[in-house]
C-alpha cells in the first residue's frame, strides 16, 4: 500500500509538471532568496523545416578529390558547425553527414542565410604571436611559422614601426590590409590551447573576446609574457592581425581579453569562431536555397485533428469492450500523451511531419501493452483470483510479450535512426525518435501508471457485487 501512494504521488507530481509544460511558451523558476531567476527555458514547440520553411544547405569537404575524409573527421566538423549555428542563435538547426564528403543543413526559421553560411565555413585559426619591439598594425595579413619549419622573427618591414605603448588596452593603428608581408613570425600558441571564450567589456566599456586557457596554453601564456615584458604579443585570426598589445607584466592566471575596436556583433562572432575552433575538414557550400513551408499551419492542423481522432476511437474502444479497467487505461492513455509532449518541448524534439505521425503511431502502441495486460487479467478473474491477485498475476504474465514486442519497436527505431542520421534523411530520423520516445513512455504508463491506477481504484472493490464492470 505504501509503495503504491508512493507511485501515485509521482504521477500526480508528473502530470502537473508535464500539463505545465504543455501548456507553456516559457518557463521559469525563480530564485526564492533574490529577485534572480534560477532556471529560464524556451519550451514552445519546435516545427521543422517542412512546417516552417527556412534555409536547406549542402556542404561538401573542400578537399581534392582524391583524397580521403575519414568519418571521424567529417562527424567532429558537422558538430562544430552545429555549435556554430547554435551560438549565432539559429534554433531547431538539423545537420547529418550524408555519405562520406557532405554535410546537408537544415535551419527553420532562420533570417539572415548569407550570416549563417559565412559562419559556417570560417575556419577561425586562432595564433597568439611574437611581433617582438616592433609592432604589426591591425589588419595586416602576416606569415607564421605556424606548420612552417623556418622561423624568422622580428619586425615586419612591410609596415612602419610605430611608436610603443605602455597601455595593453591600445590596438595598434589600422593598415592597409593588401600590403605583401616580408617576415615570418613565430607562433607562441595557437587556438587549440583556448579552453573558453566569451564577449567581454575591456577597460574602457568597448567590446571585446575574453578567453580562457588549457593548463597547457596556461603555461606557455606564463612562460611567454615572463621573459617577454614590454613586448607587443600580436592576436592573429586566420593571418591577419586583430590585435597588437604590449605585454605590460607577466599573465599567468591563464586568461585575458582580445581587444581591437569591435562592435558589439564582430564580438560575438569572433567569440563563437574561437569557442568552437577550426573545422578538421574545410568545406564549400555545394547547394544554398530558402525555402518555404511545404505544408504549413494546415498540415498541422489536419495532423492534429487525425491524431485527436485516433486518440479517441482508442478511449472508446477501450470503455466498451474492457469496461472499468478499460476506463483506467484511458487515464493511464491522457497521462502517457500529455507526459510525451512535455518531453517533446523539453528535450526540445523537432517535429516534423513524420515526427508527429511517429507520436500518434505511438499512441495506438502505447495501448498494445494495456490490452495484454487486461487480457491475462480478465483470465485470473475467471480462474477465481480476488482482483489483487488477478492485478499483479495479469501485469507478471504479460511483461514477457510487452518487454519483447516493444524491445524489437526500439531496435527498429534504432535502424531508422542510423540510415537517417548517415544519408541525410532528416524525416526518417524525425519519425524513429518520436517513435522510440513515445515507446518508451509507453512502458512506463504501462508498468506504473496502468498498474498503480488499477491498484488504488479496484482494490477495494468486490468483484462479486459488480463482475460486469470487467466485462465477464
Amino acid at each position: 500500500m505504501n509503495r503504491n501512494t508512493n507511485w501515485l504521488i509521482l504521477i500526480i507530481f508528473l502530470f502537473l509538471i508535464s500539463l505545465w509544460i504543455d501548456l507553456s511558451k516559457n518557463i521559469s523558476f525563480p530564485n526564492p532568496f533574490n529577485n534572480t531567476t534560477l532556471f529560464s527555458r524556451n519550451v514552445d514547440v519546435r516545427l521543422g523545416l517542412d512546417l516552417r520553411g527556412g534555409l536547406q544547405t549542402l556542404l561538401e569537404a573542400d578537399v581534392p578529390a582524391g583524397q580521403n575524409v575519414s568519418s571521424g573527421d567529417l562527424a567532429i566538423t558537422r558538430q562544430i558547425l552545429e555549435n556554430r549555428a547554435n551560438a549565432l542563435g539559429v534554433s531547431e538547426v538539423v545537420m547529418q553527414t550524408a555519405g562520406d564528403r557532405r554535410i546537408v543543413a537544415e535551419f527553420p526559421g532562420v533570417s539572415n542565410p548569407e550570416e549563417v553560411v559565412a559562419s559556417l565555413q570560417q575556419t577561425a585559426l586562432l595564433e597568439f604571436v611574437d611581433f617582438g619591439t616592433s609592432p604589426v598594425a591591425v589588419g595586416t595579413k602576416i606569415e607564421t611559422d605556424h606548420g612552417s619549419t623556418s622561423v624568422e622573427p622580428g619586425a615586419s618591414t612591410s609596415t612602419p614601426p610605430a611608436t610603443p605603448t605602455t597601455d595593453p588596452n591600445q590596438p595598434a593603428p589600422t593598415a592597409d590590409p593588401n600590403q605583401t608581408p616580408a617576415t615570418i613570425y613565430k607562433t607562441v600558441m595557437t587556438g587549440a590551447d583556448l579552453k573558453e571564450a566569451h564577449v567581454q567589456a575591456d577597460a574602457a566599456g568597448q567590446p571585446g573576446v575574453g578567453f580562457t586557457l588549457s593548463d597547457n596554453g596556461a603555461k606557455i601564456f606564463a612562460d611567454y609574457t615572463t621573459t617577454h615584458t614590454k613586448q607587443y604579443l600580436g592576436i592573429v585570426l586566420d593571418k591577419t592581425v586583430i590585435s597588437a598589445p604590449i605585454v605590460n607584466s607577466p599573465i599567468t592566471d591563464g586568461s585575458g581579453i582580445i581587444q581591437g575596436k569591435f562592435s558589439a556583433d564582430e564580438a560575438n562572432k569572433l567569440a563563437i569562431q574561437l569557442s568552437y575552433g577550426a573545422l578538421p575538414v574545410p568545406v564549400k557550400v555545394v547547394e544554398s536555397r530558402t525555402v518555404g513551408a511545404t505544408l504549413g499551419e494546415e498540415s498541422v492542423r489536419k495532423s492534429l485533428l487525425a491524431g485527436m481522432i485516433g486518440l479517441g476511437v482508442v478511449i472508446l474502444f477501450m470503455v466498451l469492450y474492457y469496461r472499468l479497467p478499460g476506463f483506467i487505461a484511458d487515464l493511464a492513455l491522457i497521462v502517457y500523451a500529455l507526459l510525451s509532449l512535455g518531453l517533446f518541448k523539453l528535450i526540445p524534439v523537432v517535429l516534423t511531419l513524420p515526427g508527429i505521425a511517429g507520436f500518434i503511431l505511438s499512441i495506438g502502441m502505447a495501448v498494445d501493452a494495456n490490452i495484454l495486460i487486461f487480457e491475462r487479467l480478465k483470465e485470473e478473474l475467471r480462474a477465481g483470483r480476488n482482483l489483487r491477485q488477478a492485478i499483479d498475476l495479469g501485469w507478471s504474465r504479460a511483461w514477457p510479450s510487452i518487454r519483447d514486442s516493444n524491445t524489437s519497436s526500439l531496435i527498429t527505431c534504432l535502424i531508422l535512426y542510423v540510415f537517417g542520421n548517415t544519408f541525410g534523411a532528416s524525416m526518417v530520423k524525425g519519425f524513429s525518435v518520436t517513435l522510440a520516445l513515445g515507446i518508451l513512455m509507453s512502458l512506463f504508463t504501462a508498468i506504473i501508471v496502468t498498474r498503480t491506477f488499477l491498484h488504488t481504484l479496484l482494490d477495494n472493490l468486490k468483484l462479486s457485487d459488480h463482475p460486469r464492470w470487467f466485462g465477464l
